[in-house]
């Protein structure tokens, strides 16, 4: 690592981090931008419109039982825009593992993506090692391994990657995780991509820690991807009993966003969500002034996958433009 993050890591150390300066992230409009301006329980009043698109983990199931799933990834934005009629697609690393630097495939997948006028967002990173790790030179072999998705995410024409940040930070103690994400943000700068942050366990689905770890970077191009439902659950996970306000997380971390995962669980006859009030979430996402994607990310047992997806999909395009009012 350079001066510069060592520097940091040293003023850091210890200490709880604050207002850095961060940027506006994609598809954030001028307005209310501050955390503390934003509210989990927001008033009566239009649902901004937005557009929709599909995160591959939806349909994990089909893809790891093909067989071959770099071939069967290769038909993902034909899966989309022909089973789906959505126009924008989110890849996740695990099903073309070992194609980050094949080129040809690479071009092959973006251009199946434009012959479907399919738009290519982001790759989600799996497997590639900590950006916190303690050990000095772990964390630097994991930007290192990351670096090659940020190329192959330009290749495809993505604005974005999503990595996992490791385990080593909390909400007071962010300098490893500070330095490890700095380094990797500054190599997807040079080639013009973001590098975003969605609460995916661990530390970063605790908000204050998520948040110092924006902030101590402080960089334009690192941002959030918040996730309806990534959150710590009380009891079994499959029960969805969150042991936080999941709308008051949300609003917090929506300043900070460059993309929106709409997790999804299970419907009740009349098509509402069963676990998220998603009027009331897409309402906050309104009131952060984001007006981008909002990736499906569809993760029942009880639907089919594609029968999930379109569940979300429909639920989603009923609330564009619409009018939300608070419940009770």
């Amino acid at each position: 690592m350079n001066s510069r993050n060592r520097s940091r890591r040293d003023v850091l150390r210890g200490a709880l981090v604050g207002g850095a300066a961060f940027g506006l992230g994609l598809g954030l409009r001028p307005g209310r931008l501050l955390a503390e301006d934003l509210s989990g329980a927001p008033e009566a009043g239009p649902i901004g419109e937005f557009k929709i698109s599909l995160a591959q983990w939806s349909l994990h199931k089909r893809y790891f039982a093909s067989g071959d799933t770099a071939q069967a990834n290769l038909n993902f934005p034909r899966d989309t825009r022909e089973e789906f009629g959505i126009e924008a697609v989110e890849f996740v690393n695990q099903f073309f593992k070992d194609k980050a630097r094949d080129e040809a495939y690479l071009k092959e997948l973006k251009q199946r993506a434009d012959d479907q006028g399919v738009e290519c967002l982001l790759i989600m990173i799996d497997g590639e090692g900590s950006l916190s790790h303690q050990d000095p030179e772990q964390r630097t072999q994991a930007v290192e391994n990351h670096k090659k998705w940020v190329d192959a995410a330009k290749a495809l024409g993505c604005h974005s990657i999503r990595v996992n940040t490791g385990d080593n930070y909390s909400a007071t103690e962010v300098a490893d995780a500070v330095e490890g994400c700095s380094a990797l943000s500054e190599y997807a700068k040079s080639v013009g991509l973001n590098i975003i942050c969605e609460n995916h366990g661990g530390p970063s689905s605790d908000p204050d820690a998520l948040i110092a770890l924006i902030k101590g970077v402080g960089m334009d191009n690192f941002g959030t991807l918040p996730d309806f439902g990534n959150f710590p659950t009380q009891g079994p996970r499959e029960e969805h009993k969150f042991a936080i306000d999941v709308y008051e997380a949300i609003a917090r971390l929506m300043p900070f966003a460059k993309g929106v995962s709409a997790k999804s669980f299970d419907f009740d006859d009349e098509g509402h969500e069963i676990f998220l009030d998603y009027p009331r979430i897409m309402k906050i996402v309104t009131d952060a002034g984001y007006n981008g994607y909002v990736g499906i990310e569809y993760e029942g047992g009880r639907l089919s996958e594609p029968e999930g997806i379109l569940a979300t999909r429909d639920l989603l395009a009923s609330l564009s433009g619409a009018k939300y009012a608070p419940k009770g």
